[in-house]
């Protein structure tokens, strides 16, 4: 301490009696000496001894802020630090009523996106009152969490947030929050939150955050003043030593959005200047270049010789107020420049000159004279700030931060070292770097005073709907090529893109007949190469035709799909050709795709949906049938890791046949043109014999049973159950179809209101019937909250039993669903991939060429006698089997008692599990 007081003085004493000349500054001449010590609950404290005066600061940070929320549960982290203030379960009274008693001073608590904090200054005497009253809210805070207390502050912070709106440009940064962060980033949403996440926000929810980031491991203790390490030492073990650690936190990786090229965004307020601001992406916080970018806010905008300052508003005097600044953050940060247009000024003028400041400093850098100013500037501030030991900036603050962050207390040496040592170089090359990317131009008008007409519109009613046109699909034309294969044109004229689908009668059916993944295997590998090209030479050749192009399969077809321009047609089918007639499946890249899909399948075995659609098919068409493979098509880890090149090259001599596949294209082409193409780029394909692929009657075994598949820690338990039902075509599919709509296809339909609005239990639930050729899959989906996991397997069962007893559907939600329909069928087909799409499905299924012809005249004229024929044909309530992903530990006591003839606990792979085997893994996690 004795160091740093010396070199505050010594400063002190250099600009009274230099004020002319500049003070060179060192880094190394900087230290704030402290002791740092971690409990054995994980719980960092560093301690800073500073006895000018008989008070302490006790600063507390969370490593926990915004970026830790997940969608719709955004404002947790501030509206938490709100809670926190209002007692805890040993003390039940308002916390800074607490400290102003014991004389405390600088008290306060802020959230921003990656850390939450809590800070006050108290006489030294209070120090163990002001330690117990911070442990107890770390330790002993969930038993004060109550409804009322939860109302009380969601209210203050909603008018905290309706307050900052309302300030005038209150809304920039929700404007460039969403404009510079990809939506899912954690960045991506408001640190305040939005009103109906918060409105959301349910005293459970409000323990879970508590239980899941405000354990002592997660924070960091930093006492400053007039103190002996030992004794604080001692004291905050004796406060803080029996809280638990807490679980795990996830931390994410930096994650600086790439934003490509410029954007442009305009919007209104009530103010009196207009606005134009520009933010770029720049480096994380704590980075050499995000030091440098501090400089170069200080050189565009502070104080009266800042290029930007002094040329906008000192001599040109066309704006009011010019500011920049760099917004350092854990993962990304942003640097952010505007100017407020003087009123009656020109904003265009303001803009440009605002670039050509910034592009002066890209092109020339700063002078030295300007350099040495604004580090000069920047030590001052740090150093000054180090005079106080609490608040922003203290000793307290400055250790706490450089330790949640960097897990350095004295990380800030190293970054006043990037501030010492940046030379005008530096700073040109780092604004060269960044400031040269696309960058967000907001700009914020004054809202113009308008005036109202008097209205004649009758606003009792809605008005009516017109007569909706008929929707109108394309007459298929077919031919068929000497070798075998089949060709299906829909021809549309004025469209200047052409899409191919060879459709091969093969997919993960046939894996049964070879191991399972191999034909999603081959078919990934299908396109990595050619005897000619590579795979990268393929792609360069895509990207000059203007063509994609993808190989893969599904349960019933293995595909290979072009999209390319008209202009580039020959040129593409010549590529397409190649891809399918002369594959070379490399061997470094058919070892990379191996790896990829084992990888593929150990993540699937991780998310709960994925979970349930590797085993279903197990169980519900049971073992040997062609569809009882994992549904995703990937396989198992031990059946891909024993593939070999030779296997996916059998898959394709096998399979990949002319006489085995249809071409469907869909485009602006002549039939007789298309063929001629065809027969000379497909036409040397030689036909072959064809496996026959032998569909037994599945073997469902069970009804009433659920497969539980424990996922431990899940926040939701996946709910997948169903049966299999007819084949395509067994019954009306346009019938079938509505019904599916009303039931759970729609967000309106039965499931999804149920679960989601009315019980609030889940995000979404649907029910569903899965494409397949033979017999097909009723599904119900739903992903919903642990602790309501057994009474929503109760819901679902109600939902699909009345659906075919008490409550069928009703001639009001028919008409609902066949309006939506039809009035939706016109956009169903605006895109050749759209049409061609169905155009698989007609021939995938066997329909007649004219179906879609006539499709829209059948949902108009289907009954409601036709939908409830159909949902008793479908709909079997009586042989429904159920998997659930969940923690089982939390679940199954009450899934016992939902009258199950089975409930059998299978891994991932579908493998039951055997009792003795579960006790086992539950001694070892005891």
């Amino acid at each position: 301490m004795k160091k740093l007081l010396l070199f505050i003085f010594l400063f002190a004493f250099v600009v009274q009696k230099q004020q002319a000349q500049s003070f060179e500054f060192k880094a190394s001449d900087i230290d704030i000496p402290h002791e740092k010590f971690v409990l054995p609950n994980g719980l960092t404290l560093l301690v800073h001894e500073d006895h000018k005066a008989p008070i302490a600061a006790v600063n507390v940070w969370y490593h926990v802020g915004s970026k830790n929320e997940k969608p719709g549960k955004s404002g947790f982290a501030h509206l938490f630090e709100h809670l926190m203030f209002n007692g805890s379960e040993n003390f039940n009274d308002d916390y800074f009523q607490a400290i102003e008693r014991i004389g405390g001073t600088d008290v306060n608590g802020t959230t921003n996106s990656d850390r939450t904090n809590y800070f006050q200054n108290v006489p030294v005497a209070a120090l163990d009152q002001v330690l117990f009253l911070e442990s107890d809210r770390m330790g002993h805070f969930l038993g004060a969490i109550k409804q009322e207390l939860l109302d009380e502050q969601r209210g203050v912070v909603q008018n905290e947030k309706r307050q900052g709106e309302n300030n005038p440009y209150g809304q920039q940064f929700n404007y460039l929050t969403k404009a510079m962060y990809p939506k899912g980033h954690p960045y991506s949403w408001s640190i305040i939150g939005e009103m109906e996440d918060l409105n959301a926000a349910t005293v459970e929810d409000v323990k879970e955050w508590f239980s899941g980031y405000y354990g002592a491991a997660n924070a960091v203790v930093a006492i400053a003043g007039d103190i002996e390490p030992q004794d604080i030492y001692q004291r905050v073990l004796k406060y803080f030593g029996d809280i638990p650690s807490g679980p795990t936190v996830e931390r994410q990786e930096v994650n600086i959005p790439v934003h490509n090229g410029d954007t442009y965004q305009v919007y209104e307020d009530r103010v009196p200047e207009t606005r134009i601001l520009f933010s770029w992406n720049t480096p994380q916080l704590g980075q050499k270049e995000d030091l440098h970018f501090d400089l170069i806010s200080a050189l565009l905008t502070s104080g009266k010789n800042s290029r930007l300052y002094k040329k906008l508003v000192y001599e040109d005097q066309i704006a009011s107020s010019v500011v920049s600044f760099q917004y350092s953050r854990e993962i990304a940060s942003q640097f952010i420049v505007y100017g407020n247009v003087k009123p009656g000024g020109d904003a265009e003028e303001v803009k440009q000159k605002l670039l050509a400041g910034i592009d002066d400093l890209i092109k020339n850098g700063p002078t030295e004279a300007e350099l040495k100013r604004v580090k000069a500037a920047y030590f001052s501030s740090f150093i000054k700030g180090l005079e106080r030991i609490g608040g922003f900036g203290g000793t307290s603050d400055r250790l706490a931060s450089n330790q949640t962050y960097f897990g350095d207390a004295s990380y800030y040496k190293k970054a006043l070292k990037f501030v010492e040592d940046a030379t005008a170089e530096d700073i040109r090359a780092t604004a060269t770097k960044w400031l040269t990317k696309g960058k967000h131009t907001l700009v914020c008008n004054p809202f113009p005073d308008y005036t109202v007409e008097k209205s004649t519109v009758d606003r009792s009613k809605l008005p009516e709907v017109g007569e909706p046109k008929k929707s109108k699909f394309p007459v298929l034309q077919r031919a068929k090529l000497s070798n075998g294969l089949n060709v299906v044109l829909a021809q549309r004229k004025g469209v200047p893109t052409v899409v191919m689908n060879l459709m091969v009668d093969a997919g993960y059916k046939t894996d049964y007949l070879a191991s399972p993944g191999t034909a999603s295997l081959a078919m990934n590998l299908m396109d990595e190469g050619t005897k000619e090209m590579n795979s990268l030479q393929i792609n360069e050749k895509l990207q000059l035709l203007g063509a994609s192009l993808s190989t893969y399969s599904n349960q019933d077809m293995s595909h290979i799909s072009m999209n390319t321009l008209k202009p580039s047609l020959d040129a593409s089918l010549d590529l397409f050709a190649d891809v399918i007639l002369n594959p070379s499946f490399p061997e470094n890249e058919f070892t990379r795709l191996k790896e990829e899909q084992i990888n593929d399948i150990k993540k699937e075995k991780s998310q709960p949906i994925a979970m349930a659609l590797r085993v279903m098919n197990k169980y519900l068409y049971g073992d040997g049938h062609p569809y009882s493979n994992p549904y995703t098509g990937t396989g198992y880890e031990d059946t891909v890791e024993k593939l070999t090149r030779e296997d996916v090259v059998s898959f394709y001599d096998t399979w990949i046949k002319p006489n085995n596949a249809t071409l469907v294209v869909t485009g602006d082409v002549e039939l007789s043109e298309l063929t001629k193409k065809l027969n000379k780029s497909l036409g040397k394909w030689k036909k072959g014999t064809i496996p026959t692929i032998t569909f037994n009657k599945p073997q469902v075994n069970s009804k009433n049973t659920l497969y539980l598949m424990n996922r431990p820690e899940s926040p939701q338990s996946l709910i997948l159950a169903g049966h299999l039902t007819e084949k395509y075509g067994d019954v009306s599919q346009v019938a079938m179809e509505q019904m599916v709509s009303i039931l759970g296809g729609d967000f309106t339909s039965r499931i999804n209101m149920n679960l989601r609005e009315d019980k609030h239990w889940a995000y979404g639930a649907s029910g569903f019937v899965m494409g397949a050729k033979q017999e097909r899959l009723f599904l119900l989906y739903a992903p919903v909250q642990t602790d309501k996991s057994a009474e929503s397997v109760t819901e679902l069962r109600k939902e699909i039993s009345e659906f075919t007893s008490t409550r069928p559907a009703t001639q009001a939600e028919l008409d609902k669903v066949k309006t939506n329909q039809i009035l939706s069928l016109p956009g169903q087909w605006e895109t050749n991939n759209a049409v061609n799409s169905s155009v698989i499905n007609i021939v995938k299924y066997g329909l007649p060429d004219d179906y879609y012809q006539g499709y829209d005249d059948e949902v108009r004229n289907l009954s409601l006698q036709d939908v409830k024929s159909v949902s008793n044909k479908v709909v079997k309530p009586e042989a429904v089997n159920w998997f659930m992903v969940g923690d089982r530990a939390k679940i199954a006591s009450k899934l016992d008692e939902l009258g199950f003839d089975a409930i059998i606990e299978i891994d991932a792979d579908g493998n039951p599990i055997t009792p003795a085997l579960q006790e086992i893994e539950t001694d070892i996690k005891n």
